[in-house]
This record gives C-alpha cells, sequence and structure tokens, in this order.
C-alpha cells in the first residue's frame, strides 16, 4: 500500500482541505511525493530568477495560507520519463473530477486536454481554481 513521507505528509498539511483530501486519495491508486505546498514570496522569487515559474512572489497561489497550489510528482521521480507525468495529471484530474474538485493543472494550464499548445510546462503543479 502507498503512503505519504512524513515530509510529504507535512508539506500537504501546509495546502488547503481539498487539495489535502485530492490526494490522500491520489495515493490509494499511486505512489506520489509531495515536493511544496506553501510557498513563501522569497521562495517564489527564487524560483522566477531560475526560470522555474512565470509569477513572482505574492503572484503565486503557492503563496496563501492554506496553499491553494501544490506540486506533486509520482514516485520513484524520474523527471526525464515525461509520459509518466503526463499519465499521472490524467489520474489526478480524473480522481478531482470524481470529487467535484475543480483544478488547473500545470501540463495542460488551458484545461483543454491538448498538451502541445503550452508555452510553459510545469508538470508537477497542481492548483485549485476558485
Amino acid at each position: 500500500m502507498n503512503k505519504f513521507s512524513n515530509k510529504s505528509k507535512r508539506l500537504l498539511k501546509t495546502c488547503h482541505q481539498d487539495l489535502q483530501d485530492l490526494f490522500n486519495e491520489v495515493i490509494k491508486y499511486c505512489d506520489c511525493k509531495i515536493i511544496e505546498g506553501f510557498r513563501s514570496p522569497e521562495r517564489q522569487d527564487e524560483l522566477f530568477d531560475q526560470e522555474r515559474t512565470k509569477l513572482k512572489g505574492g503572484e503565486s497561489k503557492h503563496n496563501v495560507k492554506p496553499s491553494l497550489a501544490v506540486d506533486v510528482v509520482p514516485y520513484p521521480v524520474d523527471w526525464n520519463n515525461k509520459d509518466r507525468f503526463y499519465y499521472f495529471g490524467g489520474l489526478v484530474k480524473g480522481i478531482a473530477s470524481q470529487m467535484n474538485l475543480n483544478i488547473r493543472w500545470g501540463g495542460d494550464w488551458d484545461g483543454d486536454n491538448n498538451f502541445k499548445d503550452q508555452t510553459f510546462h510545469d508538470l508537477p503543479h497542481f492548483e485549485l481554481k476558485k
């Protein structure tokens, strides 16, 4: 049976309850790791400077408490296996739909299921659309 590490649990607790509920359901079907929940504006600026995000500190859904965004990767992590990230993104979106949660995924920002029209790929990113 899959389960979150203590670190993943701690990071997930920084997120909105809907995200906690979603990923506590996802872990039942696919092993995954929470890599970031709440993010300080300073951390956000670091990632912006590294061109790993398009938003500056205070502009991201990661920058509110509780966080309206979470970064999650399938485990074990293989950053080069993009197909696995797309499979995982679809799984998360499907479970969210079953739970009546409206989420946006960083592999399909506009939600049109066309992954080729994306200009910025943030495959671990999931956020609540509220």
